[in-house]
């Protein structure tokens, strides 16, 4: 049966818990146990901790699950990766990585608070309405056994929620015909993106990729010559992000209007909390 939500109110939900998931990527935590494996690159070890769950995948299912990467670059770290850390020690480093992490960040107190408990219960009770179908990395993910930790159970129930976004997110931009690059360029014109910086350091693209992006996304009345979006492109935005919500709307429904509530409500304090004590990098988002 479907519950009616408040507007957006799925949409705010998922943007609480995402950046709970991403919080070991940028970790030293995270480098520590990669490294302890033998991978010393941050993409290598980006790329196998995000597609461990997939097992020793290629570099083509790397490019085609990740979406915004350059092929190229995937390419120089997969499959060669899992020649020096197997998939399943990933996980396990991966799995070491995040309580670390949580724990620095948030303290042993907020990891085993009865809040952290019940925002675990909520997002895990979400993902039973989550479906594998054209949804890999979800699927992949979905199959790994949860956690008994609240705090890694809740860090397990985010992936899943922000894997499931994801992959149907990936199928609303391939409908607007919109290739890794344009898809990264008109996200960052939103003011929500990863600014262009940030995009040529760590996805792999160079200046030309970026302004021949740049020339498709005019060419097809997109963007403007100064690189902001026309109203066209603010409204192909727009509705990518609201057929986003519509395919990833079924584990909001599920929670209900008081879990989704309850969830954001956690959700924030939470991640309030991590950025406070620096989670997250500066200069990841914006224009430019």
């Amino acid at each position: 049966m479907t519950t009616r939500l408040p507007e957006r109110a799925a949409r705010r939900c998922h943007n609480l818990i995402n950046p709970f998931h991403s919080l070991h990527y940028f970790s030293p935590d995270l480098k520590r146990e990669m490294a302890a494996l033998g991978v010393d690159h941050q993409r290598a070890a980006y790329f196998a901790v995000r597609s461990a769950a997939m097992g020793a995948v290629g570099a083509g299912v790397v490019t085609a699950t990740f979406y915004n990467f350059s092929p190229e670059l995937v390419a120089r770290h997969v499959p060669a990766v899992w020649e020096t850390a197997s998939p399943a020690a990933v996980l396990a480093a991966r799995a070491r990585a995040v309580d670390a992490t949580v724990r620095r960040l948030l303290g042993e107190e907020v990891a085993a608070a009865k809040e952290t408990a019940e925002a675990a219960e909520l997002a895990l009770r979400a993902t039973e309405a989550c479906v594998p179908y054209a949804r890999p990395l979800y699927a992949a993910h979905a199959d790994l056994p949860v956690p008994q930790e609240p705090h890694l159970a809740f860090w397990h129930a985010a992936t899943l929620l922000r894997e499931h976004r994801g992959d149907g997110h990936l199928a609303v931009l391939l409908r607007a015909e919109l290739d890794p690059m344009e898809a990264l360029v008109t996200h960052g014109a939103t003011g929500m993106g990863m600014s262009s910086k940030w995009v040529l350091a760590t996805r792999g693209w160079s200046r030309a990729d970026w302004d021949a992006a740049c020339g498709r996304l005019h060419e097809r009345g997109l963007l403007d010559a100064d690189g902001e979006l026309t109203e066209a492109g603010s409204a192909l935005r727009r509705e990518i992000e609201a057929e986003t919500d519509r395919l990833d709307r079924a584990p909001y429904e599920h929670l209900g209007a008081e879990g989704v509530a309850r969830l954001t409500e956690l959700a924030g304090a939470l991640i309030s909390r991590a950025r406070e004590a620096g989670a997250f990098p500066e200069g990841l988002i914006g224009k430019g």
